[in-house]
């Protein structure tokens, strides 16, 4: 594939390529000698239950490394027998590294570029295998449209997050080539946990949190969970707050062991800004001859704002006939309102360069946008799941239907003016006028079926699924559209912990309308060869992964609100991740991916790694302390998308780390991610403009557990 000349070789980096060495030869060498721990380094005593509920695919998780899931399949299947790439976030790993947001949660994920637009306060930008994946809420599909859709979902709220690597348009019909991120919510327990907690940290940040559940009744029949966050921060970039309020009250009814209903809400109002101010090149990773401009700099106004507020209701219920069959019905309505109005740079006018200065270069063009967006979507899926035998062949059979509805009104004005970028004065931009844009709508349905089968060490999967869609503006005829999707995938289990695997899917996305205009639905394909280790007695896993996927008719925006579609695009990459604990007392995250990107695509690193280890000890005879260190490196590329070629991006390695002290009831911790406060660039895009990645944050929180 052909890609630019100066980028580096499909090598590792030196020192990462050392780090992952090392890290397998110490989990060989610990799966060979047990692990002893000193007197220094016990810590209190951890009540067994012997009748503790085993791990399922929603449960909590000690540690770092979950080993079920239902995102790869929706049922509740060991990830040792799943033909297809899932790397799972647990709630511990996501507390340890200190993440404020889903950028910060997935970034030491494999296969996953966390921050392709750094630090952006309006959306969390992840790409999964170079494409930007759909994002789900407890399998159900959580935004509609673009940027203004949704508001950005708190870590605070999560047990954990699972990205499905890969098409999975067969469960799904919404996931594109990328896969799919799925959220999975804390839900209430029938067990006594409650906490409060304080957060302060850099950009004047205060956060109180808490997160209540429990049992409602004598008989164990009612749970509940309330989760609460306030907040006040600022952010690194001037005049742009990055406030919150949320309420999650869930109610869990279980009147028998068969039978479950779990309720869930949601209230969120976040007051913030547009930290992305879209400065050109020149000025930010080019030469300007008046120096580089601050990451702190705002070029918009007194009042400018993104402000959203989100409401969310619905429910899970199960039902189970006997020991082989159960019904399942997941449903739920989220209601978002965006008010925006903010500025950023005429990037585009001259690409790169300073289109109202181009020879003094201070002068900087602005468009100022101003939109209030109301957006609806509904979820309903329905499935039947039947474990039986045919002979010696055992199946688990998938039989389901879903519907979604969603609709959107945008009413939006845009003004011109210019600034001094190296000094800026403000007051002197007069506020667009809002004008209604076309109603979108759009209605997708699906059935689908799938069979799970065991024969021996083997495991098959196999899926088809049909949709239907229609999308509308206003004003325009109506497009429909219907694709048949497949699945299948092979793996053969060893004594010795051994996987392997093969694996072919298919995806078929109806895109949402953008500003009025609506778009040809995303297909794509993948074929997948991969193995995973789960050395016999250990908390490890290993696993990696080639794949070669094509995609058609992606969207990219050309400019800031023109949209094309691509024809068919191909990616290739490797993957390796490890996760689990090496000793009693040292867990370890780490990762590298490979991709070989589509140069027409937008441009993505083509070396990336990291590794994140945490190990636990005690002071002077006291347990509870821990210390946790970890490096994300992201290689130099250059985005050629659109047919122009963007600035090399040089590379960069951020070091994170945590330092915790923790007992039965309280935990303190102190945070710092990008320590050494390094100034980065997270992607120049080919169409002119620069963004910055985030610079050191500081976090101390204290938690009371009661």
């Amino acid at each position: 594939m052909p890609f630019d000349a100066s980028l580096p070789s499909p090598r590792r980096p030196g020192v990462v390529q050392s780090a992952w060495v090392l890290l397998l030869s110490t989990a060989t060498a610990s799966a060979q000698v047990p692990a002893v721990s000193s007197a220094a380094s016990t810590l209190p005593t951890v009540r067994v239950d012997a009748e503790a509920p085993a791990e399922t695919a929603t449960s909590p998780v000690i540690g770092y490394r979950a080993t079920r899931s239902a995102t790869a399949t929706k049922t509740d299947t060991p990830l040792a027998e799943t033909p297809q790439s899932v790397t799972i976030v647990t709630r511990d790993q996501i507390v340890d590294q200190g993440a404020t947001n889903l950028q910060d949660a997935l970034g030491y994920a494999a296969g996953v570029r966390s921050d392709a637009y750094g630090l952006d306060s309006r959306n969390d930008a992840v790409r999964v295998r170079g494409s930007t994946p759909d994002v789900y809420l407890d399998g159900l599909k959580q935004a509609y449209g673009y940027y203004t859709s949704t508001t950005r979902t708190d870590p605070y709220t999560l047990e954990r997050l699972e990205v499905l690597r890969g098409p999975s348009g067969m469960l799904f019909g919404a996931g594109t080539a990328a896969g799919v991120v799925n959220m999975v919510s804390k839900r209430p327990l029938f067990e006594t946990q409650r906490e409060v907690g304080v957060q302060l940290g850099s950009w004047n940040r205060r956060q109180l949190q808490a997160d209540l559940t429990g049992p409602l009744n004598a008989e164990g029949t009612l749970a509940y969970r309330l989760i609460a966050v306030a907040r006040k921060s600022d952010t690194q970039v001037d005049h742009v707050p990055d406030d919150r309020q949320l309420l999650a009250p869930s109610l869990t009814w279980r009147p028998t062991a068969m039978t479950s209903l779990t309720l869930q809400g949601l209230w969120q109002q976040d007051k913030s800004g547009s930290s992305s101010q879209f400065f050109p090149w020149q000025g930010t990773i080019l030469p300007n001859p008046n120096g580089r401009l601050p990451t702190d700099r705002f070029i918009g106004e007194a009042g400018d704002h993104y402000d959203s507020t989100r409401r969310t209701f619905g429910w899970q219920f199960e039902h189970r006939f006997n020991d082989q069959w159960a019904v399942r019905q997941n449903f739920r309505v989220a209601r978002n309102v965006n008010d925006a109005h903010y500025s950023y740079g005429d990037f585009f006018t001259i690409p790169g360069g300073w289109g109202a200065d181009p020879i003094g270069q201070r002068r900087l063009g602005r468009y100022t946008d101003s939109s209030l967006t109301r957006n609806q979507i509904a979820n309903l899926d329905n499935h039947v799941e039947g474990r039986f035998a045919t002979g010696a062949l055992q199946h688990t059979l998938l039989l389901g239907a879903d519907f979604s509805r969603q609709h959107e009104r945008v009413w939006s004005g845009t003004s011109y003016s210019t600034i001094d970028a190296y000094a800026p004065v403000y007051g002197n931009v007069q506020s667009p006028v809002r004008a209604p844009l076309p109603r979108t709508e759009q209605r997708q349905s699906g059935i689908y079926v799938q069979d799970q089968m065991k024969l021996g060490r083997w495991t098959f999967v196999a899926g088809l699924r049909h949709d239907s869609t229609r999308s509308q503006s206003d004003g325009s005829e109506a497009q429909r559209d219907s694709a048949n999707t497949h699945r299948f995938g092979v793996l053969y289990g060893f004594d010795s912990g051994w996987a392997p695997y093969l694996s072919y899917a298919e995806s078929f996305t109806p895109q949402s309308p953008r500003l009025g205009q609506t778009f040809r639905p995303l297909r794509g394909e993948q074929w997948e060869a991969g193995v995973r280790y789960e050395p016999p007695g250990r908390s490890l896993a290993f696993s990696a992964a080639v794949y070669d996927l094509k995609e058609k008719n992606q969207i990219v925006q050309t400019l800031p609100n023109v949209f094309d579609q691509l024809g068919v695009t191909r990616t290739r990459g490797v993957e390796l991740e490890a996760k689990g604990s090496l000793t009693r007392d040292l867990d370890v995250v780490a990762h590298y991916n490979y991709t070989d990107l589509d140069p027409l695509l937008e441009g993505l690193p083509r070396h990336q790694a990291s590794v994140w280890a945490k190990y636990r000890f005690a002071i002077a005879g006291t347990p509870g302390f821990s210390a946790g260190a970890g490096v994300r490196y992201m290689g130099s590329f250059r985005d050629t998308s659109g047919g122009a070629a963007g600035p090399q991006i040089p590379s960069v390695a951020l070091l994170d780390f945590v330092f915790a002290y923790e007992t039965d009831q309280w935990r303190y911790a102190l945070n710092v991610n990008n320590a050494t406060d390094k100034v980065y660039y997270s992607t120049c895009l080919s169409r002119g403009d620069c963004w910055w990645g985030a610079r050191r944050n500081i976090v101390a929180s204290a938690t009371y557990r009661f």
